[in-house]
């Protein structure tokens, strides 16, 4: 796929992603525990309005909400994420195609030394904290 197509497709997965609703449980509204924990969760009840998916009760998942599949899973840089635990794991990608996300059990030294080694090599790290930079002197 070339750039072009797939700069396209990232536009329209961005325009979709816009118009997409944010899907909340039934009875978010009523209940003050479900408004406090906002996730989906399918409504299965026999007589569930939101799951006969009528007029003025909340959208229901579907899988027209979907993006394109080209670019499913993808930063919105265009790039694949890949999450990185080691600096050997960065020898196998390529700063061109790939953005990295430093693993969250990799601890404040070896997170600063993969910080360096992402950065000379050309790599986006997209999990970067302020505070990791701040602590370790990386600039």
């Amino acid at each position: 796929m070339s750039r072009n197509d797939l700069e396209k497709l990232l536009e329209l997965r961005r325009k979709l992603k816009s118009r997409k609703p944010e899907f909340l449980r039934h009875l978010w509204w009523k209940k003050p525990k479900f408004k406090n924990k906002p996730k989906w969760r399918k409504p299965k009840g026999l007589d569930n309005k939101m799951r006969l998916k009528l007029k003025g009760y909340p959208p229901v998942v579907e899988i027209g909400y979907r993006g394109p599949r080209p670019v499913r899973g993808y930063h919105p840089s265009g790039k694949k994420p890949v999450v990185v635990y080691s600096v050997k794991d960065l020898e196998e990608l390529d700063p061109e195609t790939h953005i990295i996300y430093i693993g969250s059990t990799v601890g404040l030294r070896k997170r600063i030394e993969l910080i360096k080694i992402a950065e000379e090599k050309g790599f986006k790290v997209a999990n970067l904290l302020h505070s990791t930079v701040k602590s370790g002197g990386v600039e």
